[in-house]
């Protein structure tokens, strides 16, 4: 940053150290990147790579809104940025939402504004004023009608039409609402179905996106170990499923997909509900998420190191199997030692008339005489 001459200043600090300064500002895991800029603290959700850090602290560091003065400074923005949004007119209430979107979602995307006159000429729009996305080499007007709130819709339109997805793409797509469209492959497999799928999700993505862009994302995933852990299951390689991000559903092929049209077909079965839909949030869904999380751990463990997994496993059951057996055979010893307690002292009380009896009789120096016990003497003793 300092290279590039930013006025950006780079830092860091011990949360464990300093937990008041981060509870104020809401550090809830680590790492967690934040740029503060005058009263406001923005969140680093991007990839962790260097570049995307600098990208993402040129972005919220500069202007919210960058004018565009020229067709050479359009065209060099255009360059540039795969994706960015466009504000077209002169003051106006959309241009508030405009700026209200803009300080939302400047940690995702860049937000401009130019006159009609800089505009390139393909462009064409209906009314001013206007809002425009720019990607995958054509633009989108928003529709207040048609797309409802402007920051709902650019958080939708942030992204390129196809992707390569990922477990933190996936996760940042359910924040959009759309449909996810996945081949899954192994990019070191060239076989001819491995490329075939992911050609024919990427010209669904292309000649297709007037009529899918509002409801479906496309990509491809290299593997499929992190598709197995959303659907738990083993998902074969390669095939196409669609995801919904937001509650964990997913749609798999009910038939095989040989070209475009199949999969076209297919995106519009899912779309009038004629495919059902697997998965979900469901109470029991949750429950058997929680067992596939647990067993995937311990299997997980075990793979890759056996003797720890022994270690965490066997230690805890063996301390368990003792504790059992000293509470079992405690309480054996402990019956036996209270029924010796109970005879012995029976025969202890057993044994005091005697010597009270002992103790009552009266003795001279030459001759012994017995003592003869009253009945009132014997009602007393039997009552003691």
């Amino acid at each position: 940053m300092k290279s590039i001459g930013s006025p950006v200043k780079v830092g860091k600090m011990d949360a464990t150290s300093y937990s008041s300064i981060a509870s104020e500002f809401g550090v809830r895991g680590y790492p967690t990147i934040k740029l503060l800029k005058g009263d406001l603290a923005y969140n680093y959700r991007g990839p962790r790579t260097k570049d995307d850090i600098i990208e993402f602290a040129h972005r919220v560091s500069g202007a919210l809104i960058r004018p565009l003065p020229s067709q050479q400074m359009f065209e060099h923005v255009q360059k540039r940025h795969r994706v960015f949004f466009v504000y077209i007119g002169g003051e106006s209430p959309l241009k508030e939402k405009y700026i209200d979107a803009a300080s939302e979602l400047i940690v995702y995307t860049y937000f401009f504004s130019a006159s009609e006159e800089v505009v390139p000429e393909y462009v064409t729009l209906k009314e001013m004023p206007a809002v425009l996305v720019f990607k995958d080499e054509t633009y989108f007007v928003y529709d207040e009608y048609e797309d409802g709130d402007l920051s709902s819709w650019i958080n939708r339109e942030r992204f390129q039409n196809y992707l390569t997805m990922d477990g933190f793409l996936l996760y940042e797509l359910g924040d959009t609402g759309k449909l996810v469209a996945i081949a899954v492959i192994d990019e070191k497999n060239t076989s001819v179905e491995h490329t075939r799928l992911k050609s024919i999700i990427q010209e669904v993505a292309r000649d297709y996106r007037d009529q899918f862009h509002r409801d479906f994302q496309f990509g491809h995933m290299d593997g499929n170990d992190y598709i197995n852990t959303l659907l738990m299951d083993e998902l074969k390689v390669p095939t196409v499923v669609v995801l919904n991000t937001s509650n964990q559903q997913y749609f798999l092929l009910d038939r095989q997909i040989k070209n475009a049209e199949d999969m076209v077909q297919f995106i519009n079965n899912i779309l009038d509900g004629t495919v059902e839909a697997q998965g979900g949030d469901s109470i029991l869904q949750r429950l058997k998420r929680i067992a596939f999380d647990a067993k995937s751990t311990i299997v997980s463990i075990f793979k890759s190191s056996p003797l720890m997994g022994c270690f965490l496993f066997g230690l805890p059951l063996g301390v368990i199997s003792i504790m059992c057996y000293g509470i079992y055979t405690a309480d054996t010893d402990g019956g036996y030692v209270e029924e010796r307690y109970e005879v012995s002292k029976s025969e202890i009380e057993s044994q005091e008339p005697t010597e009270e009896s002992k103790e009552q009789e009266p003795r001279s120096a030459d001759v012994l005489v017995p003592t003869v016990q009253g009945p009132k003497d014997v009602l007393e003793k039997k009552k003691d």
